[in-house]
């Protein structure tokens, strides 16, 4: 069992590398585009690359899973999110935005005791405490002045992390494929109809960054139900943290965004909280 944990905090490390770039990517493709319209090419892509994947067996079961219901409203759930946290981004700078987003990680690892029946033992809570603790060393939150951007954030943590332990419970029983399905389908369908609207021609700059985006976006997917799969909520509720190093670092290489002194240290304790934890986790699997 503590193999297929270690596997899954590997998936997990690689998932939110991919979401990192995915994010930065995004964040530059809503300066100039309607959220709605990058979050449907995305979608179209992804919807192509599983149809093509999973074919006609996938379709079947699509239509007969008889967990339609929690299919879709984890999609729901996990459309509004991204959306409230792509219009954050239009305004506030990329390490300031994933920081405040990583509040999730400690609602999943709170929801899955009661939901998931997970029992939590001493190295996780410890890993989620550094983690948690890096956040409020980075995000300074006596510093930070409450706007509006910064309440979509918030709320996009909350229902992301809520998203995460539904993913675990239907991951016993359906597919990663058929998760992507699901998801994606209900993005481009839901953002479709506004992009109708409101189509804005994108640059060929801006066109290669919406396929890149639709890739990064289904491959960080495919890895993340995987490692889900693989490894309890509490423990991918620590990983999702190494991602927040990646966005100082691309927010530093892309706008020159200078992390202060406060937010190096906080990465610092957070990529300690990921480090220990499978270090730990993987001296269990060979105990």
């Amino acid at each position: 069992m503590n193999d297929r944990i270690t596997l899954g905090i590997g998936l997990g490390v690689l998932a939110y590398t991919l979401f990192a770039i995915h994010d930065a990517s995004n964040k530059w493709l809503v300066a100039t585009l309607p959220v709605w319209q990058v979050m449907t090419c995305r979608s179209a892509t992804i919807v192509v690359a599983v149809l093509l994947f999973g074919r006609g067996k996938l379709v079947q079961r699509a239509v007969g899973t008889p967990l339609k219901g929690a299919l879709l409203a984890r999609s729901l759930i996990t459309m509004t999110a991204w959306l409230l946290y792509y219009t954050a981004a239009r305004t506030m700078p990329l390490a300031q935005l994933m920081t405040l987003y990583y509040s999730a990680p400690l609602i999943t690892m709170l929801l899955a005791i009661p939901l998931l029946g997970e029992r939590v033992n001493a190295t996780r809570w410890i890993s989620a405490g550094l983690g948690f603790t890096g956040v409020l060393v980075a995000s300074d939150p006596f510093g930070v002045r409450f706007t509006l951007a910064t309440g979509l954030v918030l709320a996009a943590s909350a229902m992301w992390g809520y998203a995460i332990v539904l993913m675990r419970q239907i991951a016993r029983r359906e597919s990663s494929m058929l998760q992507m399905l699901y998801q994606n389908l209900c993005f481009l369908i839901c953002m479709g109809s506004l992009t109708l609207f409101t189509w804005t021609s994108p640059s060929p700059v801006d066109a290669v960054l919406l396929v890149a985006i639709g890739i990064l976006g289904g491959l960080g997917q495919f890895t993340l139900f995987e490692a889900v799969r693989m490894a309890p909520a509490s423990v991918m509720s620590t990983v999702e943290y190494t991602g927040l190093v990646w966005a100082f670092v691309l927010g530093y290489l892309v706008w020159g965004e200078i992390p202060s002194a406060a937010i190096c240290a906080g990465a610092a304790l957070i990529a300690a909280s990921g480090v220990f934890l499978a270090v730990m986790e993987h001296r269990a699997a060979r105990a």
